[in-house]
């Protein structure tokens, strides 16, 4: 029996009907023995392959996404045994460990403070200083998962492994949505809040807590040797540029903020080839091309008629992150399981023809961001692609009256050369 249990196949086949089970409403301790006494050792990869054919056959990455940490505690004990992998200094995946090593210290000092608000210690000073610590620590959380999201993801899809990455940046979003209820209900106390909201407050962090913690536990033994063993040398030097100029997290220089998370590593006007191009109206060349797209006032992203990333205009304000790794992936795989179908949907409508626009518009960070979506068609109506539009109009909202020509003035904005 021992060598059909050194079977890839068979293992992977043992693992598919436990987590079946499992989804079914087996109890969990019972799938949990059975698991111990038939796999003698099971890979960080071969949950990966598990899942990835789970989502093959039809079941949704969000139900995956309902038992993922009842994955993680079913798989623990065994993955606990596996040789950790080799994390060097300097290689991404050692920066990885350092930044969860770095947010646990600060998860723990939150810990502390919600605490002493929780007791008796309700002063303006203690709550200020959550306050500050939590900003510091959600925008630098951010910050790391934009960077696995948008620069290790990227190389396990074109593996043709998807399922994984889904499902994790699923748990990401669900960890940031509970970053932003602990936020608004830290904004509603005060000296005055009576003891039932302090006590909501600790028993949201503490929730909080277990689930970034867990979220540790995942990239560590489950992303990492999955990265180790999929990715070559090169791949890896592609990253670890990619992440130098992204910036670090959980630093006290680091900023964390998503108008910084801008790479600035790709080729300036004088490394691009010169020749005319001649447009609808005019001529120019490639250098003046990307000078006028790196200055416009908004961000673009064009999507091909295949569904991958073509491009995006590298402005010095980004609104949301990029990175050169998204550049050929699926428009679908950059964004989370849940807003999928809508991107879907959008695109569909567009290659039909049923619609040529849409926009949206969101609060972020405090800025109001303006959204708009365009199908782009050539001179006989073909779908070519679509182009995302992404501008803060922050400013622009709070404009009243009016500023002509003739009131320039030496305190405008100077000109872009």
């Amino acid at each position: 029996m021992s060598e059909y249990l050194q079977n890839k196949e068979y293992k992977r086949s043992i693992l598919k009907r436990l987590i079946t089970d499992l989804h079914n409403g087996r109890d969990f301790n019972a799938v949990k023995k059975e698991f111990g006494d038939l796999v003698e050792g099971v890979e960080a990869t071969e949950i990966a392959d598990m899942e990835q054919q789970l989502i093959k056959e039809g079941l949704p990455p969000e139900e995956i996404k309902k038992l993922c940490d009842v994955h993680a505690a079913l798989f623990r004990d065994t993955l606990d045994k596996n040789e950790p992998p080799e994390l060097i200094p300097g290689h991404p995946l050692h920066m990885l460990k350092h930044e969860n090593d770095a947010a646990g210290k600060i998860l723990d000092d939150l810990g502390q403070l919600v605490q002493n608000l929780s007791a008796k210690d309700r002063d303006v000073q203690t709550l200020q200083a959550l306050k500050e610590k939590t900003s510091f620590f959600r925008k630098n959380l951010d910050s790391h998962y934009s960077k696995k999201e948008n620069i290790f993801f990227p190389y396990l899809e074109k593996r043709g492994i998807t399922g994984p990455p889904s499902v994790m940046w699923s748990v990401d979003d669900e960890i940031r949505d509970m970053l932003k209820a602990f936020v608004n209900a830290l904004d509603t106390l005060g000296p005055e809040a009576n003891q039932d909201k302090y006590a909501d407050l600790e028993q949201r962090f503490v929730e909080l807590k277990n689930k970034v913690v867990d979220m540790f536990y995942k990239e560590e033994n489950i992303l990492t040797p999955m990265l180790k063993e999929a990715l070559t040398d090169a791949e890896w030097a592609e990253i670890k540029e990619q992440l130098t100029d992204f910036g670090p997290s959980f630093t006290e220089t680091a900023e964390g903020d998503w108008r910084h998370s801008v790479p600035h590593h790709f080729p300036e006007p004088g490394d691009i080839e010169q020749g005319a191009v001649n447009l609808d109206v005019g001529t120019l060349n490639p250098s003046e091309i990307n000078i006028i797209l790196k200055n416009l006032p908004v961000d673009i992203t064009f999507v091909g008629k295949d569904d991958t990333v073509r491009y995006f205009s590298l402005g010095k304000d980004r609104i949301f992150t990029r990175t050169k790794s998204i550049i050929g992936r699926k428009v679908q795989n950059c964004h989370p399981p849940e807003s999928v179908h809508m991107v879907d949907r959008i695109v569909n409508d567009f290659k039909s023809g049923k619609h040529d626009s849409t926009e949206f518009w969101l609060e972020l960070n405090g800025a109001f961001i303006h959204i708009s979506y365009h199908a782009l068609r050539d001179e006989k109506g073909e779908y070519l692609g679509t182009m995302e539009v992404s501008q803060d109009i922050t400013k622009l909202r709070a404009l009243e009256g009016e500023r002509r020509l003739l009131q320039y003035t030496d305190t405008a904005s100077p000109a872009v050369h």
